[in-house]
């Protein structure tokens, strides 16, 4: 799905929790004294490349920590100065799961996929949005289609998968092409701007219901908001026992005894289960745009988007220093008790004097407000998708 978003007509979307994950730490302690060694700014993957001025007023930091997680399956990759896509700078998150596998593979071959259907970015450049879109979702589709194969070939049984959301920032625009539950945000004057939606088979926002629509025209099934009961995103690279492997799945389900035979000769599938084909997004960088937000769900499942906008305003108020918010950012979701390795990346447009910016507060009645909404969401969703899988 492609989505030209303009300042007069994009749409908050809502932020979304998913069910509280089977990660426990046995004690406070233990949770405490893991965070001291866990908590490490991690260098992102910077693809060297020759400067360029165009992209240079827009300031980046970025950060990754490891959480209580035993394995950190986090990547970063960064190409901020232009030199491959005619001016436009490119970021990205990945956040693997069972296994680095998948990660490792994509970190590089998602860019240099992107740049050569991007023609080294003349095609962004001519800002004609459907080729931008046909571009970007060939190079996701052959690059998922690479891996797979890879991952076939290694000789050993590889279930990894991660999801993806990159962005190109330049001449006034932001491009974002995403699957999975990274999100992007944007500070519009202080007003925290969701520009993208959760791709998981849960709940009764639009993208969450043509998803379990699609998992289920698929000959899939979701139970307590996993799909198969096994994984709580609907797009990811990799994982291809929901892909190329499907019957194979079925039947170490079998020999699990999460399953019987019966119940799996009643399933016929008709297509991938999990999806690498990406929404891709069009805003327009407004003069009223301070900064560029993108990160894993280890943050946004933990602090709201309105309080990570107004974070980061007043860690800039202080300082200025992009970096430094970013890793303050990132500490604050471990300090906040997040079970997930959390990643973090921040384009600063450079269009505010920080300096001279009034500390801005929480609005509390809002916060609240927020919270409530969001429960009630997810509970309704979660029983609506189940329903949907009978």
């Amino acid at each position: 799905m492609a989505l030209l978003l303009r300042p007069q007509q994009l749409q908050r979307l809502a932020s979304h929790s998913n069910p509280k994950k089977d990660r426990r730490i046995n004690s406070y302690q233990k949770r405490k004294e893991h965070r001291v060694q866990t908590v490490r700014c991690g260098s992102a993957i910077a693809i060297d490349a020759p400067s360029s001025s165009t992209a240079s007023v827009v300031r980046w930091g970025h950060s990754k920590v490891q959480g209580p997680r035993s394995e950190m399956e986090d990547e970063i990759v960064l190409r901020t100065d232009g030199g491959g896509l005619a001016g436009f700078s490119f970021a990205a998150v990945f956040d693997g799961h069972s296994g680095f596998s998948t990660v490792e593979f994509i970190r590089d071959a998602l860019y240099d996929e992107c740049e050569r259907v991007l023609e080294g970015g003349l095609v962004l450049t001519s800002k004609n949005f459907k080729a931008i879109k046909d571009a970007i979702q060939e190079a996701f589709v052959i690059v998922d289609a690479k891996l797979i194969t890879w991952l076939e070939q290694k000789g050993k049984e590889d279930n990894s998968g991660s999801t993806a959301t990159a962005i190109f920032v330049g001449d006034g625009v932001l491009i974002i092409s995403h699957i999975g539950d990274c999100s992007v945000v944007i500070s519009r004057s202080g007003r925290a701007e969701v520009l993208t939606g959760p791709h998981r088979p849960y709940g009764n926002n639009m993208v969450s219901l043509g998803e379990i629509k699609r998992i289920r025209e698929a000959g899939g099934w979701i139970v307590d908001g996993r799909i198969c009961g096994e994984i709580s995103v609907s797009r990811a690279f990799g994982d291809v026992r929901f892909k190329t492997k499907k019957n194979e799945m079925l039947e170490q389900g079998v020999e699990q005894g999460r399953w019987t035979k019966k119940f799996i000769s009643r399933i016929k599938f008709k297509g991938d289960l999990l999806s690498a084909s990406p929404d891709i997004y069009l805003v327009d960088l407004g003069s009223d745009i301070e900064f560029i937000l993108l990160a894993s769900d280890g943050l946004w499942d933990y602090i709201k988007s309105s309080e990570a906008v107004n974070f980061v305003r007043n860690e800039l108020r202080k300082h200025g220093d992009v970096q430094l918010a970013c890793e303050a950012l990132t500490r604050e979701a471990l300090d906040r008790c997040s079970q997930d390795n959390v990643s973090v990346v921040i384009a600063d447009l450079g269009r505010t004097d920080w300096q001279n910016l009034p500390v801005q507060g929480p609005n509390f009645f809002y916060e609240v407000s927020q919270a409530l909404g969001i429960i009630g969401i997810v509970s309704l969703g979660i029983y609506i998708s189940s329903i949907l899988s009978l």
